[in-house]
Parts: C-alpha cells; structure tokens; sequence
C-alpha cells in the first residue's frame, strides 16, 4: 500500500508532537495494532492509539506531553512499562518495544527490552502486528512482516508465530480470536482453530473478569452467533457457559422430537441484536431458555415438555452471573426477570385480555418494551404464514399495553390507599390485615373490578374491612 495513504492516517497532529519528541529524544517510535488495522478497514475514527517506542515508554510520553500546548497529564504504570496521555479526545498509550517470555501458569509473561521486530512478534494476530513508522526519515511507513494487509484482504484471523504456542502463552488470546472473528466477520485460519480446540483447557488460568469482558464484545457484535458457534466448535463454550451446551441435541421418542434449543438461542439473539444494542438485554436473549435443559419431560400424553423452565431458567441466571463474576445488581435482576417473564407476551399473544395485560405491565414496569422485543426475537418459525401471524399477534399486544396503560396507569403501581390509612381508618396497629386489604385493592385494579384511582379504592377498602369485621373508627 501507498506512503500517502497512510500519511492520511497520520493526519492528527498528535503524530508530528511524537515525532518530534522521538527526535528529540533520539528514539525510534511507531503507531501499531488497532490504529493500523482499523484505518486499513475503514471502521471509522479511532480514539484509541498504540505507540511503541524502541527505548523508554515513560520517557517519550513524558516528552510529548510538555511539548504539547495543553500540557496533559501523564498516567504512569511502572509494572508495565506503560505511560498514557490525553490529547482532545483521543486516549494514546505509550509502551517500550520488548520481548516476553511465559511460564506456565500464567498470562503475565516476563519481560524484557526488545527491537520493533521483538514487539511485532509478541502479537496476538498479524492483522494487529501492523505498524507504521513515527520517524520523521520514514514518517508514515508500513511495516508487515507477518501479511498482515494480504490477512486483510483475505478476512482471515491468524497469529504471527505457532498458533500452538501464541494460545498456550496467553489463553486469552482464544477468546480475542473469536471475538474478532465476531466483530469483523472474518474467518479463523484453520491451524489456529485447531490450535484453540488443543488449548481449549488452558481458559481456567484467566480470571472471570476478563473472559467476560471478551464475552460483552461478542454479544455487542451485529451478528453474536458467529462468536458462540466458534466457541461451541473449540469446546470453550463448555467450559465457560456449560448451561448452553446442555441445550444441544434433538431427542426423538416414538417419532416426537423438540427443537435444538441451542441453534434456536442463537437464532434469537441474532434477532435481538438487529433491535437493541443493549447487552443485558442480549445476554437475557442468551439464557432465555437455559431452564430448558434440566425441565425436559417426556411423556405419551403431552409429548415433550418444559414445565416451569422459565422459574428455574431465572434461578440459574443468578448462579451462572456468580460463577463468572459478573455483576449481582440490578443488571442481573433484569436479565433474571426477561427470563422469568420470557413466555408471558407469548401466551397473552393468543388471548389478549385487559387483566392478562395489566398483570404483565404489572410485573414488568419499565421493563416492559424490553421484554416484548425479547419475545419478538424468540420467533424463529420458518414457516412464513406462521410468523406473520405471531408478530401480527404482538403487533395487538403492543397495541393493547398502550391502551391499558393510559387507561389504567399500572406500570411502577403504587396503591392508592396507604397502609398508614388503612390502620388509621379502622384504628390499627400492623397486623396481617393490613397486608390483606392492601393485596386485596391491587388484586381488584388488576382484575378491573375498580378503577385504579384513589376514591374507588377507598371505597372497596371499607368494604374489605367490613368483611374482615373490623370496626371504622369514628
């Protein structure tokens, strides 16, 4: 490729205070890796940027930094070597060139100072061992010596070195394959896959943490799929979500077969990323069926069943969000209650009443359009007249929530009467009847016997109360 095409790259002047403090400092520098590879794809304007200098890290941030007008501040690892600085809005990271070399039990390798060719050998991928030259003799040259640019051209992922000894070093580097496979649709080369499925064992020395971080990128990629298939055909999935694996299959007995609900799963989430960017949302997407698995039945009566897999599908989302180390907050509560409620739109789809929907708006509040873009996901029927009608179907209980809602106001309900005045009406102190009137007001609201407003409450509370036999006090 052309000097001048890259020069364009080089456009932000960011680069000319590099150079010149690389000159000044009489050290070699180069942009590398994502910079590079991105440009290269057209994938729009990094804020990110990688500089390796042949030397000291440390010391040529520090120079660029006061050679810069806003003078940054600059952000020093001394573990790593590493320095970073601010400019605008673009983040730029500072590293020496150097070598690594790994013992077996860690990720972390030990380092020591190298040449560029040193650095561009520890790579992950060829595509991201591209570098271009920051000194001002050789400003904006490539510099590929793995074909990275033909990988490119060519939509392949590959390591610069053995494939067998770049995933056994660093473990994490299978995740970061099939995430790139993932975001850039691009195809892992075949001894690299192999190598990966040989490895597959070598993820339990990387912390949760990170494993889930390359999970988040997959999950956020415009087609997910490809990323979980890729990690099924390695056995990683096995390892990290065995509860997806349990999915897989069809049984047949005396000629009744299901779905292979974990083909079906990845179909959906698909389906869910064309509508929503929101990944717990698409995580809900991905374990919406997990219950599926441990609730199968057969029997000659009903055929296959999964009685309450949507419960116990709920109660795993806890479990498996522990055992990742992801987070236990509201973020899981959500993906807990998408899964809980999964099939709810589904079955009110066939019979569209104003309590079946009030009790939905009810149960989900504000999370009410995320559940029903889950559930639209979830129709993967290639029969078309079939899927017509189910998304016909949606189409009216969209409709209908809409309707209930500015007529009923359940959504976040609160009861009209308070349990402070229910004790002061009938000269209580708490007690179980409270609790009673309170949950016998709610149910009528959502049954539409009274209108969800304060008087027609307060009117069925003194009627509750008098079947209760307690006394209005006066």
């Amino acid at each position: 490729m052309q000097e001048q095409f890259f020069k364009e790259a080089l456009s932000n002047e960011i680069f000319n205070y590099i150079t010149k403090a690389s000159e000044e400092l009489q050290l070699e520098s180069y942009v590398i890796g994502g910079f590079v590879r991105d440009f290269i794809l057209k994938r729009g304007t990094a804020k990110d940027i990688d500089v390796v200098a042949v030397g000291s890290g440390i010391e040529l941030a520090e120079k660029v930094a006061s050679l810069l007008p806003t003078k940054p501040k600059v952000q020093i690892f001394k573990t790593y070597g590493t320095a970073m600085l601010r400019f605008n809005d673009i983040e730029v990271e500072f590293v020496g060139a150097r070598k690594e070399s790994y013992n077996r039990e860690s990720r972390n390798p030990e380092v020591s100072s190298g040449t560029l060719q040193d650095d561009q050998d520890r790579r992950d991928f060829t595509i991201n061992a591209l570098a271009l030259s920051l000194n001002k003799e050789s400003f904006g040259k490539l510099l590929d010596p793995f074909g990275g640019i033909q990988d490119l051209k060519d939509k392949i992922i590959r390591t610069p070195l053995d494939p067998d000894i770049t995933y056994s070093d660093d473990p994490l580097r299978m995740m970061r394959a099939i995430r790139f496979a993932t975001q850039l649709n691009f195809t892992i080369e075949e001894n690299s896959l192999e190598a990966i499925s040989k490895n597959f064992n070598r993820i339990d020395i990387i912390t949760k943490e990170r494993i889930v971080d390359e999970l988040h990128k997959i999950l956020a990629s415009p087609k997910p799929s490809i990323g979980f298939l890729l990690l099924e055909k390695t056995k990683l999935l096995s390892k990290i979500i065995p509860e997806l694996i349990a999915l897989k299959g069809v049984e047949d007995v005396e000629g009744q077969t299901h779905k292979d609900n974990f083909y079906h799963t990845l179909e959906v989430v698909d389906n869910i990323a064309q509508k929503t960017s929101d990944v717990w949302l698409r995580w809900a997407a991905l374990l919406h069926d997990i219950g599926k698995a441990p609730t199968k039945r057969f029997d000659k009566k009903n055929g296959w069943t999964f009685h309450s897999h949507e419960f116990v599908g709920s109660k795993m989302v806890y479990k498996l969000f522990k055992r990742l180390k992801m987070p236990l907050n509201n973020k899981m509560k959500f993906v807990q209650k998408m899964v809980l409620l999964s099939s709810r739109p589904i079955v009110l789809a066939t019979e569209v009443t104003d309590s079946a929907v009030r009790r939905l708006i009810f149960d989900t509040g504000d999370d009410i359009d995320s559940l029903m873009t889950l559930c639209e996901a979830d129709i993967t029927t290639k029969n078309p007249k079939k899927f017509k009608r189910y998304h016909k179907n949606f189409e009216l209980v969209r409709t209908k929530i809409k309707e209930v809602e500015e007529r009923d106001r359940v959504r976040n309900f609160q009861p009209p009467v308070t349990g402070e005045e229910i004790m002061k009406v009938f000269n209580l102190k708490p007690c179980r009847e409270i609790g009673q009137i309170k949950e016998a007001i709610k149910e009528a609201i959502l049954e539409g016997e009274i209108p969800n407003n304060y008087e027609a409450s307060y009117e069925f509370m003194l009627t509750k109360g008098k079947e209760l036999g307690l006394q209005i006090h006066s």
